[in-house]
């Protein structure tokens, strides 16, 4: 039997379908803006690297990647290679937090290749997660148990943003850009901020007693124990990442260490607020844009060539390899099974 609707009830049915049409329509604009947003981004990062770099001829520049020392190309190496080792930390830790016993072995593992792709590819929560998931399904974690530890990783990833990036603001403050639009003239304040949210992150793990929820995110609760691991395995891991570079110029650049990892982490925050994946572009501007008036740009572009080599495509193509090994075995293994 049909009823009739009231007029009210009516008018009800079509402001709920026109406010979802509006999210659904705002939810598939901001799909399509980002995209675009990065791809602009990127866009005008290559031209402001290329504005930097027209007075000079290409030969420059694979001159001042040739005149890299051999001893400060191997000392970047060696820190890639424990910079790596340290990001391992993050799987561990989160192994302890959801209290599951898997070997370090293969915590090392899935960490290592989920970062070295991510960190090129960009997308971490897609890459990395996607990655994470294949592994620890396979050695059998629940979904909510990886769920946990991809949150805990990704909070841990910005806790040592706050924590590194916020001390070296505070102690080595420096002029921001204004090509960057941010709304500060120095570093300065977003050292405080960021310093305050890991302090107040601290505390609240000292005296607090349940996780936090704000709207999707969920902000697990530590022991005192484990979140100060959590900061300082995070801090220095960001501190080895710029240490990467650091060698790479050491022999041409004035700054001292602090000084230079300041420029290194604006540059890292600007590339994440980008969008583009890997920073690519972004990054290298911020670097020019601060450091080329002390080197010139010519061997900065050489160093940071070097860097993008060592730090991010020779991590990949390991990444790469392994997984294929992996995914091989496990395939030989699972025929050797079913025989």
């Amino acid at each position: 039997m049909n009823y009739p609707i009231s007029s009210r009830h009516f008018r009800e049915i079509l402001s709920k379908r026109y406010m979802f049409n509006i999210n659904f329509n705002f939810k598939r604009l901001a799909q399509i803006a980002s995209p675009l947003l990065g791809l602009f981004i990127f866009g005008f990062s290559v031209w402001a690297i290329a504005n930097e770099l027209r007075q000079y001829h290409y030969l420059e520049i694979v001159r001042s990647l040739q005149a890299i020392p051999k001893n400060y190309l191997l000392l970047a190496l060696v820190l890639t290679i424990l910079n790596y080792f340290m990001l391992t930390g993050y799987d561990a830790l989160a192994m302890q937090y959801i209290r599951h016993p898997l070997s370090y072995p293969k915590t090392a593992l899935a960490a290592v290749i989920s970062y070295a792709i991510s960190n090129s590819i960009g997308f971490a929560l897609l890459t990395g997660s996607a990655i994470r998931y294949r592994f620890y399904s396979n050695w059998k974690l629940s979904a909510i148990e990886i769920g946990n530890i991809i949150a805990f990783c990704n909070l841990s990833f910005w806790l040592g943003l706050f924590a590194a990036g916020g001390l070296v603001f505070v102690l080595e403050p420096l002029t921001i850009p204004t090509l960057l639009r941010l709304p500060f003239a120095s570093v300065h304040p977003i050292g405080i901020i960021f310093l305050l949210a890991v302090v107040a992150y601290l505390i609240w793990n000292i005296v607090g007693r349940r996780s936090i929820r704000i709207g999707k995110l969920v902000i697990p609760h530590l022991p005192a124990r484990l979140s100060l691991a959590q900061i300082f395995i995070t801090s220095f891991d960001w501190a080895l990442a710029g240490g990467v570079l650091y060698a790479l110029l050491s022999s041409s650049i004035p700054l001292s260490y602090p000084g230079f990892f300041g420029i290194y982490m604006l540059a890292q925050i600007a590339a994440l607020i980008s969008n583009v994946p890997g920073g690519l572009g972004v990054f290298e501007t911020v670097i020019l844009l601060l450091l080329s008036p002390s080197v010139s740009s010519a061997t900065l572009f050489g160093a940071l060539l070097a860097y993008r080599g060592i730090y991010y495509f020779l991590p990949l193509g390991v990444a790469v390899l392994l997984l294929g090994i992996y995914e091989l075995r496990r395939r030989y293994t699972n025929k050797s099974a079913s025989s």
